[in-house]
């Protein structure tokens, strides 16, 4: 089975303008569906409201579009947690309107970054829920939030639970990021034999933009600039990558090591994976 998968990445607006990112997404979508697409990938906080200050309700109308036009969509917005707190949550929409999973990003603990970014301002908390796989009639989904790219046993708890396609869409602001963040995203793809993909908001005016599909093979579509970008991508193709083993011929029938999550042994490293971190040395501390 092939699906096409869309991710948006759109100049995103603030402050009290901020409910116009929900009528915008609406066009978003018609535009997505004209371009054949079965699934649509939003930004994290998009359509929103992402900012406590903001309130309007832009999910309804998204899945009120979603089941008219056939999408599947992945919204997101800020969600209360405990008092003064927010969890940053991702939605998956079905075809037919309907919510199939919710995910709220789980790490870091926090305080985090979010409090810092004026565009938002809130103080986040991590969710304890855990890391869902979503089975849709697209495959099965895994979802994460911008940064958690960076935390490899987050990837790799979804694909051992069977994701085709990882999301993991981001807020902004990556800058001087984003060569190592395009890299995590197709690395991810790479050691996961799953398919994988990103975007976010642009907010400043010269910001270039980390929207990226990408495979186990190759990345197949990205872009820096304002848009939607687009890519089929083959089940089929990965379940024989997840099938096949690796072996020595020329030329090679693969463009990346095949079955590598049979590679793992967990009696290694499960124990020392499981246990809390270790609080890091820091500059001045004893020993250092």
């Amino acid at each position: 089975m092939k699906i096409r998968v869309a991710a948006v990445q759109p100049r995103s607006h603030t402050g009290d303008d901020e409910h116009e990112n929900g009528r915008e997404a609406l066009e978003w979508l018609d535009r997505c569906a004209k371009r054949g697409a079965d699934l649509v990938l939003f930004p994290e906080g998009y359509p929103g409201p992402i900012n406590p200050k903001n309130h309007y309700e832009a999910f309804g109308p998204l899945a009120e579009r979603a089941a008219r036009l056939g999408l599947h969509v992945v919204g997101s917005r800020l969600e209360p947690a405990s008092p003064g707190k927010f969890f940053v949550g991702l939605h998956l929409i079905d075809d037919h309107g309907r919510t199939s999973g919710v995910y709220r990003r789980s790490a870091p603990t926090g305080p985090y970054v979010y409090h810092d970014i004026p565009a938002w301002g809130f103080d986040y908390e991590a969710s304890d829920a855990g890391l869902p796989v979503f089975q849709t009639r697209l495959g099965k989904i895994g979802l994460l939030v911008c940064s958690e790219v960076f935390a490899t046993e987050l990837s790799r708890s979804l694909a051992i639970q069977g994701a085709d396609l990882i999301l993991m869409p981001a807020g902004g602001t990556i800058n001087e990021l984003l060569p190592a963040w395009q890299t995590l995203i197709w690395a991810r793809a790479i050691e996961n034999l799953v398919y994988t993909a990103t975007t976010q908001n642009l907010y400043a005016s010269q910001e270039k933009g980390v929207a990226m599909i990408a495979g186990p093979e190759r990345v197949h579509a990205k872009s820096p600039r304002p848009g939607v970008i687009v890519a089929e991508l083959d089940l089929e193709r990965l379940q024989y990558l997840r099938d096949e083993d690796e072996h020595v011929t020329i030329p090679k029938p693969y463009r990346t090591v095949p079955g590598v999550m049979r590679w793992r042994r967990p009696q290694l490293y499960l124990e020392a994976l499981a246990q809390p971190p270790h609080e890091v040395s820091r500059p001045g501390d004893a020993g250092c």
